[in-house]
């Protein structure tokens, strides 16, 4: 039985859960300060995780900047991905954004990861460039835009 999953804005108190997806879906995951510095309120950006049977399975984090929304980061553990949450939270993060006065969205995804850039084409995004050697491995970005 496929239970519910609610989608609510983050806190400081969920950092621990989430520094364990992002250790389980990146290969160079940001550290507890990265996250802590996100949450302490003088960064112009929002998280919302995604809660089910009251444990967070993935969360997601953007930057506004004057009238465009940069996304950080989006991750659903591993155990909870295919069901839709990865969607709910990227639907939900770009609709707070728009209600927020933002009309533009970009982000940059590995060139290998197929299942992330399906998810973003389904959401509105297109490919619009590579910025190479973007990671630390220096695997290729495609650079992703979704206009408002």
């Amino acid at each position: 039985m496929r239970t519910e999953t609610a989608i609510r804005r983050m806190t400081s108190d969920d950092i621990e859960e989430v520094l364990m997806i992002e250790e389980a879906c990146f290969k160079d995951p940001w550290s507890k300060e990265a996250f802590e510095s996100e949450m302490s309120g003088l960064n112009p950006c929002v998280y919302f995780v995604a809660v089910n049977q009251g444990k967070i399975c993935g969360y997601m984090g953007i930057w506004h900047i004057l009238d465009e929304g940069h996304v950080t980061n989006v991750a659903v553990h591993p155990d909870f991905r295919g069901q839709g949450i990865g969607r709910m939270l990227v639907e939900t993060t770009v609709s707070d954004g728009i209600s927020k006065g933002l009309n533009a969205f970009t982000l940059e995804v590995r060139k290998s990861n197929d299942t992330a850039q399906e998810l973003y084409k389904k959401c509105g995004f297109e490919s619009v460039g590579i910025r190479k050697r973007y990671y630390a491995d220096n695997e290729d970005a495609l650079i992703m835009w979704r206009r408002i």
